[in-house]
């Protein structure tokens, strides 16, 4: 089973630009569809991007335009650039990854295995 290690996250200003990484071991990255998903205090578990085995790349609407995902199977990491970052953006976020997606890749329940997330904070 792979397990997932995020790191990364931190305060930031509105405007500002974070870099997540996610580390995963116990299996090979291109095994896997690999995403990012958050969860803001009081709101729901949300889809951010998700990268396919061959790079397709796939966005939630609020975050398309200023978040980038890609993968580097050598190193067995996944990146979330996380650009023009808003208030709106903090949140825990959280490391995904699926052998197979068989409806939805913006589905949480796609993913079993999961990261255990790192915060973060955007200021205004």
């Amino acid at each position: 089973q792979v397990q997932l290690v995020e790191s990364g996250g931190g305060l930031m200003q509105a405007g500002g630009s974070l870099r997540l990484s996610c580390s995963a071991s116990g299996g090979s990255t291109s095994s896997y569809v690999m995403g990012w998903f958050r969860q803001a205090p009081g709101k729901e578990r949300e889809f951010v991007a998700a990268i396919g085995k061959l790079g397709d790349s796939y966005y939630a609407d609020s975050v398309k335009g200023r978040f980038t995902v890609s993968r580097d199977n050598a190193r067995n990491t996944v990146y979330l650039q996380m650009n023009s970052l808003k208030p709106d953006d903090t949140a825990v976020y959280c490391c995904v990854a699926a052998q197979l997606i068989r409806r939805s890749i913006t589905n949480r329940y796609e993913y079993a295995y999961w990261g255990q997330g790192t915060q973060v904070t955007v200021s205004s």
